[in-house]
């Protein structure tokens, strides 16, 4: 069975950059009638958060991402271990014990002699005793993963045939000196014994990717098939790193952004194929295709999310609104009208209490100077709410007559007074959803 992860860090909200990860995996199981898991990556007790767990939940919740199950890494922490006494038996896990610094020191001092900064594998030729020596001064220490040196190749799903030589890399720390399991081990472990079959995510984990592959392989497994999506800069080619606190999807969702047109904007971005509005997650998963997507970098802009967004919404029948009509305040009688004249004026569902503000306590009138004489004058012969459908031609036609204005000249003036806007709805829609006209006020005066 087609089997896809998506395992987030609970350290923080989830972003623009993480969802594609997710959809991506949720769209290949959807479209395979697979299995998606959510697998909660925190192994890291301080880092890690309650909160940002239910966080993670309740955005993949809001878009539709339904996972098929929840693993928590830190409930696994004996099946990693497990797998580290593995690696010690047949010689592939070696503790080493150099500081951070010391580390730098000889990255820098590679770089200058122009090598590449690979571990040195200087801990290899420490005896029982230098080990037991460094341990009483530094306590334990972190274990390194012997990597293989040959090249280590997949076919990747979106980048194609890849090939790394593992001799140009670092061994890999899998379990720090203060016994914390890192990412690499625990996803090799959780993969094989979850039957993952494939794997999306970022094109930063290239080389970790490599690295997995030999670690699996040694253990005695294969590997799912791997691909890595392209990371996103901001519209110029920016990078995003410093703009992701506020592209958390929470902030997206409270900003009005539509599910459908997040989706649907990250199923295609990137791909060859364009951006179309979808209504629903199978039809995304239909047209989804790894292959279409490019390996350059993807330039995502968030107000791209507001006119689809805005397309969702101008589609949306009365019923499916109804609910949170009622809640706004606008009575069952005028809800329906209200709907279809707010839904064609609005970009979010948070642009419908500022027009329900305006039809239930008016609007504030703009009138210029010229004018005021003349709307002072209209409004004395428009009467009370409520008004009907028929209200506006009557008004306008009596004003008309009364004045001589005509054209833009009458319907402009009268539209700026009522509603406080230049432009907007058919006036013969808004009159009967008025029940307070603040500009009526200038004819008392």
């Amino acid at each position: 069975m087609t089997t896809t992860r998506f395992a987030p860090s609970p350290t923080g909200h989830i972003h623009v950059g993480n969802l594609r990860t997710a959809l991506f995996n949720f769209l290949i199981a959807r479209k395979a009638g697979g299995r998606f898991i959510l697998r909660i990556d925190d192994t890291d007790p301080e880092r890690s958060k309650e909160e940002y767990v239910d966080g993670i939940k309740r955005d993949l919740e809001w878009l539709g991402l339904h996972w098929d199950k929840v693993e928590r890494q830190s409930l696994r922490l004996d099946r990693y271990e497990a797998a580290a006494d593995r690696l010690r038996e047949m010689g592939r896990f070696y503790e080493a014990f150099e500081t951070p610094t010391e580390l730098d020191l000889k990255r820098k001092k590679q770089l200058n002699m122009g090598r590449p900064p690979v571990y040195d594998r200087a801990a290899l030729a420490l005896s029982d005793d230098d080990k037991a020596k460094l341990r009483a001064e530094r306590g334990d220490g972190h274990w390194r993963f012997k990597l293989d040196h040959e090249r280590i190749a997949w076919e990747d799903g979106i980048l194609g045939e890849i090939s790394i030589d593992a001799a140009s890399v670092s061994d890999p720390v899998l379990i720090r000196g203060d016994g914390q399991v890192l990412y690499t081990l625990a996803s090799v472990v959780d993969d094989v014994e979850m039957g993952v079959t494939h794997v999306v995510r970022g094109s930063d984990h290239v080389t970790n990717t490599a690295t997995q592959i030999q670690i699996m392989a040694a253990l005695g497994h294969g590997h799912p098939a791997f691909a890595h999506h392209s990371l996103l800069t901001g519209p110029q080619g920016e990078g995003l790193s410093k703009r992701l606190g506020s592209l958390a999807l929470k902030d997206l969702r409270e900003s009005g952004v539509e599910p459908e047109a997040l989706l649907s904007l990250m199923a295609r971005l990137g791909s060859s194929q364009p951006v179309e509005l979808r209504a629903s997650l199978d039809e995304i998963a239909e047209g989804f295709d790894p292959s279409q997507f490019g390996s350059a970098p993807t330039k995502f802009d968030v107000n791209d999310l507001y006119p689809l967004s805005a397309r969702k919404l101008h589609a949306l029948p009365y019923d499916d609104m109804a609910d949170e009509l009622r809640a706004l305040g606008v009575p069952d009688d005028k809800a329906p009208l209200f709907w279809s004249v707010a839904r064609e004026n609005i970009t979010t569902r948070n642009d419908l209490p500022a027009w329900w503000a305006m039809f239930s306590e008016g609007a504030d009138p703009k009138i210029d100077d010229e004018d005021r004489e003349f709307v002072a004058q209209a409004m004395a012969m428009l009467g009370e709410p409520p008004y009907d459908a028929d209200t506006w031609k009557t008004w306008t036609d009596a004003v008309k007559a009364e004045t001589g204005r005509k054209g833009k000249g009458l319907y402009m003036p009268l539209r700026r007074a009522v509603t406080g806007m230049d432009r907007g709805p058919e006036m013969a829609d808004v009159m009967p959803l008025m029940q307070v006209v603040r500009a009526r006020n200038l004819a008392k005066g």
